[in-house]
């Protein structure tokens, strides 16, 4: 039986997680009630004989920007009634202007309904087109499983904005009979477009990583599918980033080829590193190259061992002060000069050290 390493791939995204509307603030829950009180405070406090119930008219307006259409209806009764309180306490009820501002307000009122209902409407549709899509990343982008062939692996994908796991991101794993293959990328584009990609993309890879002869073959066979797929949208623009990786555990080394995505980062024996190879161009942009195909390379990969691949979501995520996450800095300051970590401490590392999503 071959040895398993204690350390293995580690496959980290930075992306999306989970779809919820969003919520309205709590000053615009409030600002209704705020608007009421300004009004009577300045009834109150106003000498003159300014007809103030007259900006009650805003009202319904006001609620439609947070409040579901029954709501805002109640709002626009309750402004009516209030302008009639308050004309009658100045003995001005019958007047014609107070009775141009009810019948204004009653407009208004209708025309704010009918926005929160619309408002409504639309929110479902895009709560209800968001869970599929949703549901469609999550089928596409299956769990990483706690053991890969003759690795271990952990996984994190969480959203570097809120509200919205659609996007470009994919990585996968596939232990074959003879070694353990693996995928991480970014489609450039997002939405359900970029979903369409990443499907053909992880297909391809899924298949190929049984049946290639190599990992320059698994790179041959995503790049036609990439081409093909630019034919069928069509989109001359097409490509994707990503980085292939093949662990030979009898060599104890692993193999790469990286089109244009972040550097893997290694962890071994207390240190941490970078690891640069020959680069190539992303996927779908290689009949651009002059050579035959991407050339491929290797770096020695031993018990405890673990790499950190990554997708730009991670590098590019922004603190408070607007500064990019320093990946490189951040896991020498936790691993360097330590026992080795196994890969989900590492995930959950970077899962707490992480700057929350943009809202």
């Amino acid at each position: 039986m071959r040895r398993r390493p204690r350390g293995g791939p580690l496959t980290v995204g930075a992306d999306q997680d989970g779809f919820a509307p969003p919520a309205p603030p709590p000053w615009m829950l409030w600002l209704p009630f705020v608007y009421v009180g300004l009004v009577l405070f300045l009834e109150v406090t106003i000498k003159k004989e300014w007809a103030v119930s007259l900006f009650l008219v805003a009202l319904p307006a006001i609620a439609s920007y947070a409040f579901g259409p029954v709501v805002v209806a109640v709002f626009t009764v309750f402004a009516i009634l209030l302008e009639g309180f308050l004309a009658a306490g100045a003995d001005h009820l019958g007047e014609t202007h107070h009775v141009a501002a009810d019948i204004a307000t009653a407009v208004v009122g209708v025309l704010a309904t009918a926005l929160a209902a619309h408002r409504t409407r639309q929110e479902r549709s895009l709560v209800h087109a968001n869970s599929v899509a949703e549901a469609l990343m999550r089928a596409l982008l299956r769990p990483v499983p706690h053991e890969v062939g003759h690795v271990l692996a952990a996984g994190l994908y969480r959203p570097s904005e809120a509200g919205t796991m659609v996007g470009g991101d994919l990585f996968d794993s596939r232990a074959t009979h003879a070694e353990e293959r693996a995928i991480i990328g970014d489609v450039r584009g997002k939405g359900l477009q970029a979903v369409r990609t990443v499907a053909a993309i992880l297909g391809s890879f899924r298949e190929a990583a049984y049946e290639a002869e190599d990992l320059a073959a698994v790179a041959a066979r995503l790049e036609r599918r990439l081409a093909r797929e630019a034919e069928e949208i069509p989109d001359e623009e097409l490509f994707a980033t990503a980085v292939l990786v093949e662990y030979d555990s009898l060599a104890q080394q692993v193999t790469f080829t990286n089109h244009g995505h972040v550097e893997p980062v290694l962890i071994s024996r207390g240190e941490v590193r970078v690891l640069e190879g020959p680069p190539a161009l992303p996927l779908g942009l290689g009949g651009l190259a002059a050579a035959d195909g991407p050339v491929v390379w290797s770096h020695r990969f031993t018990r405890g061992d673990v790499l950190v691949l990554v997708t730009d979501g991670l590098v590019e995520a922004r603190d408070h002060n607007g500064d990019f996450y320093p990946l490189l800095d951040r896991l020498h300051h936790r691993f360097a000069g330590r026992p080795a970590p196994g890969p989900a401490e590492v995930a959950n590392f970077l899962n707490a050290d992480l700057p929350p999503p943009h809202p």
